[in-house]
């Protein structure tokens, strides 16, 4: 990128998307460059780490960094980043309705097609990071940009759960998790994002039942295929506990009363009988005790009759 672009502190717009631009991301993007609302560097030839300074970018509605080469996890602060946790009536992103000349416009890829936005530009908050190498976990930092309308994270190599909170992003239209080694269940809250219309967590190590909702169950089965470990609807593959509920009740409730030690054989029902048997073993013995003294006392009695009559005769 040509660093005589660093002077224009009042830049708004980067689209240098489908060049041949290498070298890696320029760290002063985030420093000098406060007012940039959109950043597209799409399918381009850059590498390294994602900077840190790009997080100074507090007016930033579309990231676009996919179809490169960086590597490296996502960094934590990117998910402070103001304006895509802001709605647009709050948002200092109002110089779009003030411009008279310039006409904004971006192409951005939503829901798996490529798009051309110009009047509703200032209504779009994405982040596009899909095709690149970065690795590590998402965070539970995500949930905080509660006005992305589309999150693409898809094609990395990111691992670690889905974050529970994912259902914060109520506004998320579009959300591309796929081909990832993402791990652990779908989250529930999901179901709680009632505009997602595009969901794409194929080819991952998901399992579990897919959380129900009336906007997942409707979405093609594609969308969860490549997990093996995966089951409910739209898959054709049924879980366990809707094959045999009443089945799964009764494990389930004996889960919760007996625990197995390590070997798999020593159980809370195994100290129970045990301390039962003491119990009834201890009073046993008390028993025969006192029916023995008994006996003896009797006999004791009895002897010393005879010896007394004995004695008179």
């Amino acid at each position: 990128m040509p660093m005589s672009l660093q002077n224009c502190s009042e830049l708004k717009t980067i689209y240098l998307g489908t060049n041949s631009l290498s070298g890696m991301v320029p760290t002063w993007i985030g420093d000098n460059l406060p007012n940039l609302v959109i950043l597209s560097l799409r399918s381009n030839q850059l590498y390294g780490r994602l900077p840190l300074n790009l997080c100074h970018l507090s007016h930033i509605q579309i990231l676009d960094l996919s179809l490169n080469k960086i590597e490296g996890t996502i960094p934590e602060c990117i998910y402070n980043l103001t304006a895509m946790s802001l709605s647009t009536n709050q948002s200092v992103l109002s110089a779009y309705t003030k411009r008279t000349t310039y006409k904004d416009h971006a192409s951005v890829v939503w829901k798996g097609r490529e798009f051309v936005f110009k009047n509703f530009l200032g209504l779009v908050k994405m982040i596009d990071l899909s095709s690149n190498k970065l690795h590590g976990e998402i965070l539970e930092g995500i949930s905080s940009l509660t006005e992305l309308i589309a999150l693409n994270l898809s094609r990395n190599n990111l691992t670690g759960l889905i974050p529970g909170k994912i259902g914060l992003l109520r506004n998320l239209q579009s959300l591309d998790l796929s081909r990832n080694q993402l791990c652990g269940e779908i989250p529930m809250s999901i179901s709680n994002i009632s505009f997602l219309s595009q969901l794409d967590l194929a080819i991952n190590n998901l399992s579990g039942k897919i959380p129900t909702g009336t906007q997942i169950q409707s979405l093609d089965a594609s969308m969860f295929l490549g997990n093996p470990k995966l089951c409910g609807s739209p898959l054709p593959k049924e879980c366990l506990e809707d094959l045999h509920p009443v089945y799964m009740s009764t494990r389930g409730h004996k889960n919760k009363n007996v625990q197995a030690d390590d070997d798999g054989f020593i159980t809370k029902g195994f100290y129970v009988a045990a301390t039962l048997g003491f119990i009834g073993g201890f009073w046993g013995v008390c028993f025969i005790s006192v029916l023995n003294i008994q006996y003896i006392m009797k006999r004791l009695t009895s002897n010393a009759r005879m010896t007394l009559a004995l004695h008179m005769a």
